[in-house]
């Protein structure tokens, strides 16, 4: 067909209407796993994370997205197969867009934090097998992105895994963390930047003539800056953070000393008889669980507190680890007081009591180490994302336009960036207007997440992202954060750190997306070649 077609201009109108709400889905749902940790730690603002999402998903879609976008407008089909029937294609496209955005906004309704590679993909193999049958479908391609669904959530996690156990042995667990921390601060900012500009400069954007530039060249470069990044971390950042964590930590301590005087003291003004009927907490804030309070008035109780009720026993968030009177059978008569029962009580000691609670929070210096790191590497996570997943978001309307503009369904000409920053935009609108619901659910419901947890999680992910991004190969970053939340969250308290059904619904939504998305859009196939062909 002639370039610029009036026959084909309807369809390319309606392909870029329909990969705006394509867009807006995938923004609502995946961009949520680039900040969903910073925002459920609670070292960024939900409002904070979207600023810093919009602007880095937008530069990673402009810098990086070209070499994804191409795999999903033209590896995964058979385009050769559309020669002289290019509207059929563009029709093609429009059944992908619209199949994938039904099923992204379905998702992000209920929660469920699905991979837009996933939908997209599925929604292609569906129109193609619709048009073309079995022979449309390049299976090669599709049985490397296939593999690596399967295979990005348990490299992701490992990666996380590993660097969080590390973190743990040579930082968390040490008693006093604030030195080894601070003196690693230089490697890891210097080793986060390194891979960040690597990622952009390696056969990077033609527009800034990155694509010139030899793999040494390049190696160089971001050897360089990771270089510079780390003196400048050690010079300036490490002494900064040395006296701002130390006057927080004293701050911190007078504050403490304060508030166990005051307990004591309270202690002391009470010890007046109590009356029968009032009820005494065994366990009181600020005293050890070993302390117990006995009421010395000579009464019916022969001298005993009777049993507390579970929640009063276990004020302060301790409800799990003691019984109730009635589990006991305590009553009113001492002499009634049975042996414990074993199968009951469930006996914690204090080492336990404090490992539950570091792993879900972070000591005061851990967090100041590691709170600008996790935000630093969320925005690098978000680059990345922007880089693969905006692919998801216009591969098809890229296809659209090339062939509009070209009359062929070669599509020969480079990925325009103009429509790489528009599907940017349409990214960071959705992850604005509906972001939030997929961020609860990666950023606190999954499992309880700190600053440093976060950091490993981020940088993990992103890793795995990036080196996927380069090589040209649509991953899900979706997986890829799932991964690294279960597996970190896993090596930092146990099997029950993970909320496993929850994560069982995430896993049954990726394995329906597929066929889901493919079901649709050849559903909207047949519709499209019923009412245009």
């Amino acid at each position: 067909m002639d370039p610029f077609s009036e026959e084909l201009l309807p369809f390319v109108i309606a392909g870029f209407i329909i990969a705006f709400v394509l867009a807006f889905g995938v923004g609502a749902n995946d961009v949520a796993n680039s900040f969903g940790t910073s925002v459920g730690s609670g070292v960024l603002t939900l409002r904070k994370a979207c600023l810093l999402a919009t602007v880095f998903e937008v530069l990673g879609a402009i810098l990086i997205g070209y070499k994804v976008s191409d795999t999903v407008r033209k590896g995964i089909l058979d385009v050769s197969l559309y020669n002289n029937t290019e509207k059929e294609l563009m029709l093609g496209s429009l059944a992908a867009l619209g199949g994938s955005a039904i099923w992204n906004l379905v998702a992000t309704f209920f929660k469920l934090p699905i991979s837009g590679t996933h939908t997209i993909v599925g929604a292609t193999v569906g129109f193609s097998l619709c048009a073309r049958g079995f022979d449309g479908v390049n299976w090669t391609t599709f049985g490397k992105i296939v593999g690596s669904w399967f295979i990005s959530p348990v490299l992701s996690g490992i990666m996380s895994g590993t660097i969080y156990l590390l973190l743990n042995h040579f930082i968390l667990k040490k008693e006093k963390p604030l030195e080894p921390g601070l003196k690693a601060l230089p490697f890891i900012y210097g080793l986060t930047l390194l891979v960040n500009v690597f990622s952009v400069v390696h056969d990077g954007p033609r527009m800034l003539h990155f694509d010139v530039i030899p793999w040494w060249g390049a190696v160089i470069t971001s050897l360089g800056v990771g270089f510079l990044t780390a003196l400048f971390v050690q010079c300036i950042l490490v002494p900064r953070q040395r006296k701002s964590i130390e006057a927080e930590l004293s701050k911190a301590a007078s504050k403490q000393d304060h508030e166990v005087k005051f307990t004591f003291e309270s202690a002391d003004n009470s010890r007046s008889p109590t009356p029968p009927g009032q009820e005494l907490s065994v366990i009181e804030k600020g005293v050890s669980p070993t302390t117990y309070t006995f009421n010395n008035s000579a009464s019916e109780t022969n001298g005993y507190i009777p049993a507390e009720t579970k929640s009063n026993l276990l004020g302060n968030g301790l409800n799990n680890t003691c019984p109730s009177s009635q589990s006991l059978g305590i009553t009113h008569n001492s002499s009634q007081v049975p042996l414990v029962n074993t199968n009951q009580v469930k006996i914690v000691s204090m080492d336990e009591l404090t490992d539950k609670k570091e792993s879900e929070t972070d000591r005061p210096e851990i967090k100041g180490l590691f709170s600008f790191l996790q935000i630093l590497t969320a925005t690098f996570g978000s680059f990345a994302h922007g880089g693969n997943d905006v692919s998801n978001a216009i591969g098809p309307l890229i296809a659209l336009w090339a062939i509009y503009t070209e009359g062929s369904v070669a599509q020969s000409s480079p990925t325009p960036i103009y429509i790489l920053l528009y599907g940017g935009i349409g990214i960071s609108v959705g992850l604005w207007v509906w972001g939030r619901r997929v961020i609860q659910t990666i950023g606190e419901d999954l499992t309880k997440v700190t600053a440093s947890s976060g950091f490993t999680i981020e940088i993990g992910s992103a890793f795995t992202v990036l080196l996927a991004s380069k090589a040209g190969l649509p991953i899900s970053t979706t997986h890829c954060k799932v991964g690294s939340v279960v597996f970190v969250g896993w090596a930092k308290s146990s099997r029950q750190g993970v909320d496993w059904g929850l994560f069982r619904n995430i896993v049954i939504a990726w394995v329906v997306t597929v066929p889901l998305t493919a079901g649709i859009s050849a559903l909207l196939m047949l519709i499209l070649q019923i009412a245009f062909l």
